[in-house]
């Protein structure tokens, strides 16, 4: 059994942010991550291109340097390595946390490593960094478990020459549809709304909407997939229900945060967002010595929290929890 002052659960950038953050006060800490650091990054698109510029990615005081404008997926992991390298931060890499017992500068938090080896952590705070992109929305369709069915995107080159299903209209559907189209896939786009989405960024909206218009890519609007089958999926639209030819589904409809691991903790949740009841001026939920960090802050409106405001929360975290040991 090993003891800390904190343990941090998650090595995404606001993890890396709060660790970095705890050390620079003297608190010991350790993170836990259940996958590689930065997971989530890890498992974007290939050859994904950040919205933001190197600097609102930065944390620790590190430069973070892109050839381009904007950094790809590749230099954002490299970046990420570099720091967690730099401040010897204390990361257990593919160790889940199974619970999180104890109360207040008395907390045991129960893991399990890849190897099936479990783990007892005791520590007087805990920090929650666990993100939102490990739990992908539902499309409550019969069928969904099929393995076609796909909840993240990583490449094209695999679905060349096949009929391929992207559903949503927002960001990741459509640079998905884009990529698949231009390697040869036959793709299908099928989202609940009247069309693209507003949001997606102004220089990948006309590309999409083009590709549609063009036949390029075959759209479905105000439409939905109503059951996956092996080789077919059946979609409603507004002209009735149509069968299509199908090799695979990318069910691109966003993501969640863990509710139920957060639930096990104790956090309380307001019923319409679902958002954590937390101070704001420390992130320190309702559960006293249990803090919150990055985007599981906002609930269900994940679209509020991002890495560029998400790694800020660890300089407000750190004061609190290093103000409070010092006067235990």
């Amino acid at each position: 059994m090993e003891t800390f002052d904190a343990i941090v659960v998650g090595a995404g950038p606001t993890g890396l942010a709060c660790g970095i953050e705890l050390q620079q006060r003297g608190v010991k800490a350790v993170l836990v991550e259940k996958g590689c650091v930065v997971n989530s990054i890890y498992h974007y698109p290939t050859h994904m291109t950040f919205f933001t510029t190197p600097e609102l990615l930065e944390i620790g005081n590190l430069p973070m340097t892109s050839l381009n404008d904007k950094p790809n997926r590749t230099e954002a992991l490299k970046y990420y390595r570099r720091v967690a390298e730099h401040y010897r931060l204390d990361i257990r890499q593919y160790e889940r946390v199974d619970r999180i017992a104890g109360e207040d500068n008395a907390f045991q938090a129960d893991t399990t490593d890849r190897l099936g080896c479990r783990h007892v952590y005791r520590a007087r705070k805990i920090v929650l960094a666990t993100g939102y992109y490990d739990v992908p929305n539902p499309l409550d369709a019969p069928g969904e478990e099929l393995d076609k069915v796909l909840h993240y995107y990583k490449e094209a080159h695999p679905y060349y020459n096949h009929d391929v299903a992207v559903i949503g209209g927002k960001n990741s559907a459509a640079i998905a549809a884009l990529e698949l189209c231009w390697t040869g896939a036959r793709v299908t786009l099928i989202h609940r709304g009247p069309g693209i989405s507003d949001g997606v960024k102004y220089w990948i909206k006309p590309n999409i909407e083009n590709r549609i218009k063009s036949g390029e890519i075959t759209g479905y609007f105000l439409s939905r997939v109503v059951e996956i089958q092996k080789d077919a999926i059946r979609v409603s639209t507004p002209e009735g229900e149509i069968s299509l030819r199908n090799d695979f589904v990318f069910a691109l409809i966003g993501y969640r945060p863990d509710l139920t691991f957060l639930n096990s903790t104790g956090i309380t949740l307001e019923p319409d967002t679902l958002r954590p009841r937390s101070n704001p001026e420390t992130l320190e939920s309702e559960r006293p010595g249990i803090y919150l960090a990055g985007v599981i802050v906002a609930g269900m409106h994940t679209n509020e929290i991002f890495i560029e405001n998400g790694r800020f929360h660890g300089c407000l975290i750190a004061e609190s929890i290093a103000s409070k040991l010092r006067h235990a």
